[in-house]
């Protein structure tokens, strides 16, 4: 039996609890075996990822913050870091999202080994602005009180090297290959691939009635447009009391929507961040997801949301927008509704049609679900995923 090849799979923070899509790509390889490399962890990562495969470099030596500045900053990686990874015999470095991918250039140079980046929204479509001069003395104050902007502006600032030293690009979505194209990314080096999810552990549990629930899950960032979908609830409850909006998730927004909701809806809940098994409990009993993202006054978008094609697989309607790759998946009145971003009058419209239509609810549940099967069955799609590191490999 012919042994596997090694990948790096690198996110400098290994992993948050919304980017389960890493590692059910990576569990489903065939041919290759990723090893999980960053420079420090969440503490979900302990529970999502496999421990025996999982490699934090900054915890290889002391003090981990200096060697981790220098890394970040200068480009300079610790010998005994190389040494580490060299000992895997790694074929390629496979970052997801830009600034991982900005990060991982110097380690790809000192393995000698291509590297391939995944974008997901973010860092293909934000606009940063780096038009103001700054001093020393303000990147300085940047890095150590203004993290987050400090680091969007590296990315940029080293976005066309990547474009032209990194070997290919994968865009998760037709949407975000047209983006990157408008960053300057050179068209020859981007593949479109689809992440997809898997379809055997996502599928509807017929042991579970459904009930009177609106499902939202996702981050609460403006992007994901959760606000608009609480106006679109008030107008839905006016009209079915007893319809529940239930949310799961957490972000900078959360106490904000909760104020929201409470002047204006009857019956909701904030469930917090829940592990995946409680979502697809959700997900079994609830009668429709409703993912209203938009594009934010910065620029940035999603991707392709993953959440959206698991609530297809398991048969559960998906009210969304018009918005970056969604329409590649949901098929607007023929496996979903669409409505322009922001539009919490259709979205409430919407809600109330399949609420109050049982035989269209079903028709999405079947169209839904074979649209996943055909286009986002993530075993099929990751097999795809390992000709495009068969091909940059050579």
């Amino acid at each position: 039996m012919e042994s596997k090849k090694t990948v790096i799979i690198y996110r400098d923070q290994l992993i948050s609890y919304s980017e389960t899509f890493i590692p059910a790509q990576v569990e489903h390889f065939s041919s290759y075996q990723g090893f999980y490399v960053g420079t420090s962890r969440f503490p979900t990562a302990t529970s999502m990822l496999p421990q025996d495969r999982t490699i934090i470099i900054g915890d290889l030596v002391f003090p981990p913050s200096l060697w981790k500045t220098a890394y970040k900053l200068a480009e300079f990686c610790h010998p005994t870091w190389i040494k580490n990874l060299q000992a895997l015999s790694p074929t390629l470095i496979h970052a997801h999202f830009g600034l991982d991918g900005v990060l991982a250039l110097p380690l790809a140079k000192k393995l000698n080994i291509p590297l391939i980046v995944t974008f997901h929204g973010y860092y293909a479509t934000a606009d940063i602005d780096l038009a103001e001069k700054k001093t020393w003395y303000d990147y300085s104050l940047d890095y150590l009180k203004r993290r987050g902007q400090f680091f969007r502006e590296l990315y940029l600032r080293k976005r066309d090297r990547l474009f032209q030293e990194a070997d290919c690009f994968i865009a998760v979505s037709e949407f975000i290959r047209s983006k990157l194209i408008e960053k300057g990314c050179p068209s020859a080096k981007i593949k479109v691939h689809y992440i997809g999810i898997d379809i055997d552990k996502f599928t509807q549990n017929n042991n579970i009635k459904r009930e009177p629930i609106v499902l939202f899950v996702g981050r609460l960032v403006e992007k994901k447009g959760c606000e608009y979908l609480i106006r679109a609830m008030a107008e839905v409850q006016a009209k079915i009391p007893d319809v529940e909006l239930v949310i799961i998730g957490d972000g900078v927004l959360r106490s904000h929507l909760e104020n929201l909701a409470a002047t204006s809806l009857k019956r909701y809940r904030f469930l917090g961040v829940q592990p995946p098994e409680i979502v697809k409990e959700w997900m079994s009993k609830s009668l429709l997801l409703s993912a209203p993202s938009l594009t934010t006054p910065q620029g940035e978008s999603e991707g392709l949301p993953i959440v959206i094609l698991e609530a297809m697989a398991m048969g559960l309607p998906v009210v969304s927008s018009v918005h970056a790759g969604i329409p590649e998946a949901i098929i607007h009145q023929e496996t979903g509704f669409l409505t322009a971003e922001k539009d919490w009058e259709a979205i409430a419209k919407y809600i109330l049609t399949l609420l109050e239509n049982e035989n269209l609810r079903n028709h999405f549940t079947i169209a839904g679900r074979k649209r996943i099967e055909e286009k986002f069955n993530l075993k099929q799609n990751t097999a795809q995923l390992e000709e495009i590191y068969n091909n940059v490999i050579g």
